[in-house]
């Protein structure tokens, strides 16, 4: 150790160098892995308030919310600790100055659906809704009356909650009374019994419904399902761990090109009767250090950009997962220091010094 940080102290620039090329590496894959986590929450945020096991829905709806179609008969069939009807539809929310997309979720107010009101107040009566918090940065307020699209029907805002997201479209709960006029109009009264779901709490998804119609949907199924949600998921792991692979080669190709300059240097070494062990740990520590300070360094400066990022820009970190991709980093980082190592071991202490 003490041979690698002295050379590292002599050599300020060559490793300044490196050391940059990792923070740049770790920078962008912690902002990566923000981003990938933030857009997930999109989707995800109000399937999560659920704090559900599973959900029922059709046979035929393809594991979607939107395409799924029963009735609140079909509760009867449930067998569950917990079991609350959703009705869902996707629309475009006019307050007049803003336009916003938006999914409206029909919930009964005394099931385990219903939303804590962080502002406001629960809706009591028909056209009354909560919304996501997030629609006032859209300039959404308490008070608002909101036309949705292909609906006359006009819509009061009197509470938001936080973090309710589906789909990436912030939500508005709603009684299924209010639901029921938005979706069919003229015809509620005939569909009153119409829903989209059935979110149960349970602690075996066994025998919770017999009804070969109906599919009971683990959660976590039932999200990775969401349109787009595996797909953008994958995309932005795989240019993570293709950013793994980078930082091995990078780190590889310099410590290679500083090794190889050392050559001469290392035989006289070997020559004096320091082993090939000791050189070798050296550019190992060489390595583990220069990856640590770059690392922590590539943390600090993300959770720095992150805390002046707009609220527009969807990135959430999750410090367990930055830890573990800034091990991965290191590890990674020291892979690709086994080639300057290989190249050391098989130096001759002759040819090198010119005998």
């Amino acid at each position: 150790m003490f041979l690698a940080w002295h050379e590292i102290k002599k050599n300020k620039l060559r490793f300044t160098l490196i050391m940059g090329v990792l923070i740049l590496v770790s920078y962008l894959v912690f902002f990566l892995s923000g981003l990938a986590t933030g857009l997930a929450n999109l989707n995800r945020e109000s399937v999560d308030k659920w704090n559900a096991t599973a959900i029922v829905l059709t046979d035929e709806s393809d594991k979607s919310l939107y395409q799924s179609s029963m009735s609140t008969d079909d509760l009867k069939e449930i067998k569950a600790k917990e079991a609350a009807v959703i009705g869902q539809l996707n629309a475009i929310a006019n307050n007049g100055d803003e336009k916003k997309n938006i999914s409206l979720f029909g919930i009964n107010k005394n099931e385990f659906l219903m939303p804590n009101v962080t502002e406001g107040r629960a809706f009591e009566k028909a056209n009354e809704v909560i919304a996501d918090d997030s629609l006032k940065e859209d300039g959404f307020q308490l008070g608002d009356e909101l036309q949705l699209s292909s609906s006359d029907e006009r819509l009061t805002i009197v509470g938001f909650t936080k973090k309710a997201r589906f789909n990436a479209a912030p939500v508005l709960y709603s009684n299924l009374s209010t639901f029921h006029h938005v979706k069919f109009g003229g015809a509620a009264e005939e569909n009153n019994k119409s829903i989209n779901g059935i979110v149960v709490r349970n602690d075996s998804l066994t025998n919770v419904t017999t009804n070969n119609k109906l599919q009971v949907i683990e959660i976590e199924t039932f999200i990775r399902s969401l349109p787009g949600y595996t797909e953008q998921k994958l995309t932005l792991n795989f240019m993570i761990y293709f950013l793994f692979g980078i930082s091995a080669v990078i780190v590889a190709i310099f410590l290679y090109v500083l090794t190889v300059q050392k050559i001469s240097m290392f035989g006289v070494m070997k020559a004096q009767g320091i082993s090939s062990n000791y050189l070798s740990w050296s550019v190992m520590a060489q390595t583990i250090i220069l990856a640590a300070i770059g690392v922590a360094i590539g943390l600090v400066l993300t959770l720095a950009s992150g805390a002046f990022l707009p609220a527009a820009v969807p990135v959430s970190f999750d410090l367990i997962t930055l830890a573990i991709y800034g091990f991965v980093l290191v590890v990674v980082a020291n892979a690709g220091a086994v080639f300057s190592v290989l190249t050391i071991v098989r130096i001759d202490p002759l040819k090198a010094i010119g005998g």
